[in-house]
């Protein structure tokens, strides 16, 4: 499907910040979409010329329920769901009229149940919910997206075993394979405390998962949590896209600390050596560091 290593795009969230936006607000950078979506068309494309390879959909916290809350009816909501696969191709139609050799995925962005509640509950994964209400929940946004010309799903920042396997329930019958993307809290352990080695070995049996790995993730604990899933599961791709290694406040909703591009850079080529076929960023992972990733996996 694809040619290791695949380099993704970084984080949407700080780079539309970086272009003046106010993202303070339960959608998130889904916001956009109804104010702003040029700006999300933007910042796919400043990606691309970065050295992305993949671009990820802004639909990572935009579901029918968060549309409904700001007043669009449900045929509205749907048509802003699909939007964010929209913008994502009309930046690769961009970039492919520059560059028309190149080879551009789009992953639908699956985002967690925790990123609707929007109280970072996507970083503990104590959600309370059945597999069954977990799968109810992402069902229709699931479809919708599932129903755009993606080449993928990205289902990322999952916390904990449960929603993995309401994901992995839901991609037995979509059209498009999937990754299935985790966010874990140390080198072993999702953040609901289940032991990466282990959805890996359940990951196994699942049909039209493309691929598993880590994102929202602190850097330093990567290479760790690759070496985990080859341990219990030899076959299956990798994907890894973590955070730039700031620390991020619930409270304010903000990031403090630095982070160097280089490092990044030189940390990508570490995980591919390990295992990783696809290689971005996530929160505060802007287009130096992607441009970084890319120069040094593919020199």
């Amino acid at each position: 499907m694809i040619n290791s290593p695949l380099i993704l795009d970084g984080g949407l969230s700080n780079a539309l910040e970086q272009e003046g936006a106010d993202l303070n607000h339960h959608l998130w950078s889904a916001k956009l979409l109804i104010e702003q979506s040029e700006m999300i068309e933007k910042v796919h494309y400043n990606y691309l010329r970065a050295g992305a390879r993949c671009i990820i959909t802004s639909s990572y916290q935009a579901t029918i329920d968060g549309f409904l809350k700001e007043g669009k009816s449900n045929t509205e909501s749907i048509e802003l769901l699909k939007q964010t696969t929209a913008l994502a191709v009309n930046a690769k139609n961009k970039f492919l009229q520059e560059q028309p050799k190149e080879k551009i995925f789009i992953a639908g962005s699956i985002g967690p149940y925790g990123a609707f509640l929007a109280d970072g509950s996507e970083y503990r994964g104590n959600y309370n919910k059945s597999v069954e209400e977990l799968v109810a929940f992402h069902q229709k946004r699931f479809s919708i997206i599932d129903n755009t010309a993606i080449d993928f799903l990205a289902c990322e920042t999952v916390p904990s075993f449960d929603e993995v396997k309401a994901i992995a329930t839901l991609l037995k019958s979509a059209k498009h394979k999937g990754w299935i993307s985790c966010s874990c809290k140390d080198g072993m352990h999702l953040n609901d405390g289940t032991p990466i080695r282990e959805v890996a070995e359940f990951l196994k049996e699942e049909a039209n998962v493309y691929a598993m790995g880590v994102n929202c993730t602190k850097p330093i604990y990567i290479s760790s949590l690759i070496k985990e899933i080859r341990k219990a599961n030899k076959e299956i791709k990798i994907v890894v896209y973590p955070n730039s290694g700031q620390v991020y406040h619930t409270d304010t909703k903000t990031w403090s600390g630095i982070s160097d591009p280089h490092h990044c850079g030189m940390m990508a080529q570490e995980w591919v050596k390990l295992g990783a076929d696809i290689v971005g960023g996530c929160c505060q992972m802007g287009y130096t560091h992607i441009k970084a990733m890319s120069e040094s996996i593919t020199k």
